[in-house]
């Protein structure tokens, strides 16, 4: 696979590195930076980091083998599924006349708890289906409320 230049610039960070830790001396190093900048494949550059600490495992030259890990972009942080269900239920609360507003409640709160210990993302869609959630359960208490008030008023006349 042909290297990027952000691939040339991570293997050259490992570089720095090691020669920050005393684990290469300057001419190796220099000499190392200069081949990693003309370094045409991303084999190539396994192969000047392999011996660092910080530095992909050797690799195989084959033209469709396996990335190494240093190249690899950084995994992005799962969304929690609960938080998407929550947005989901607060959403058709007002399709099902609000009868999702309580799931979207409970699976809102869920998911802001197992967010903050995880680290997952989702923040504003179990934030959402929250809102729309309790917005339900209002909507359902004063129509509660008024149904109650007019059976008692009929009651007494």
């Amino acid at each position: 696979m042909l290297a990027s230049h952000a691939d040339r610039e991570r293997a050259v960070d490992v570089l720095r590195a090691g020669y920050g830790e005393g684990r290469l001396d300057h001419p190796e190093f220099e000499k190392r930076v200069a081949r990693a900048y003309s370094a045409r494949t991303v084999g190539e550059l396994s192969l000047l980091v392999a011996d660092l600490p910080q530095g992909p495992a050797p690799q195989p030259m084959t033209p469709h083998g396996p990335v190494p890990p240093a190249f690899l972009p950084r995994p992005q942080p799962r969304t929690n599924g609960k938080a998407l269900a929550s947005m989901v239920c607060g959403v058709l609360c007002v399709a099902t006349g609000g009868l999702t507003g309580i799931p979207a409640v409970i699976l809102g709160h869920m998911a802001q708890s197992e967010m903050r210990r995880t680290g997952e993302t989702g923040d504003g869609m179990a934030l959402t289906g929250l809102v729309l959630g309790w917005l339900s359960v209002a909507g359902w208490l004063v129509f509660l409320g008024v149904l109650g008030l007019l059976a008692v008023l009929a009651a007494s006349v």
